[in-house]
């Protein structure tokens, strides 16, 4: 009892009272009330499952990308000359139907891929939860995408070349390139398209994951949960 006593006087003194009260939010008072691992990694896995819902659903939907500029898929550097040498000759017409058929191949692919993302939510260890927790305001959606990018990738892209047959992507590229090609003092270009469409849609995919991560911490009224309440209310005190 003395050891005890001792031990909590010297941390008295050795911490400020804001600072001491920190520390003690962060630790639970009994065994029932603690937040171990596991409920921490369930409030990071609902709150990414959220994301996916709410967010990346959206980008499934007719110009779920293409009328989204957080997200729409634009024209790689070496097709904007592409883009321009055809406005020029007044295939704008083109130029406009070559851009939307990308965003059209990512938008119908994200349908077909998002079990994907949502097994990969339930597949994940978070051993440093608490981290990601108190992390920044996108760490679980950073976590997610470093641990799973590249299998995703895999998976996602032969998806994304079949969206582009689905959707007639493959034609109107292969029509537009074959005019541009033919035009005098032009460089041919023979652009991978089903690689770049595939980490743009990626990218689009975490991004907007992170915009629900980020509105969780932020709003408590996105909080639709208990757990999530309860896992988030830890981070509310760091």
């Amino acid at each position: 009892m003395i050891k005890k006593l001792s031990l909590a006087i010297c941390i008295l003194l050795a911490v400020s009272c804001a600072e001491l009260q920190q520390v003690v939010n962060q630790l639970p008072t009994s065994t029932e009330g603690a937040l171990n691992n596991e409920t921490i990694a369930n409030g990071l896995k609902q709150a990414l499952d959220q994301g996916i819902e709410k967010q990346v659903s959206k980008l499934t939907a007719t110009d779920g990308f293409y009328k989204n500029e957080m997200v729409k898929i634009l024209l790689p550097e070496d097709l904007q000359k592409v883009d321009k040498t055809l406005r020029d000759l007044g295939l704008g017409k083109l130029a406009d139907e070559g851009l939307k058929v990308l965003n059209r191949a990512a938008e119908n692919a994200v349908s077909e891929a998002t079990p994907i993302f949502v097994n990969a939510v339930k597949e994940m260890s978070f051993a440093d939860a608490k981290n990601i927790l108190l992390g920044s305001n996108d760490a679980a959606t950073t976590y997610l995408e470093t641990k799973t990018n590249t299998e995703l990738y895999a998976k996602f892209n032969p998806v994304i070349s079949e969206s582009f047959k689905k959707v007639g992507a493959d034609k109107i590229w292969s029509s537009i390139i074959t005019k541009y090609n033919s035009i005098p003092l032009t460089n041919n270009v023979n652009p991978d398209l089903t690689d770049y469409v595939t980490e743009e849609a990626l990218s689009g995919v975490y991004k907007m994951i992170a915009v629900e991560e980020e509105k969780i911490r932020t709003k408590y009224t996105s909080r639709t949960t208990d757990v999530l309440k309860k896992v988030f209310a830890m981070q509310d005190k760091k």
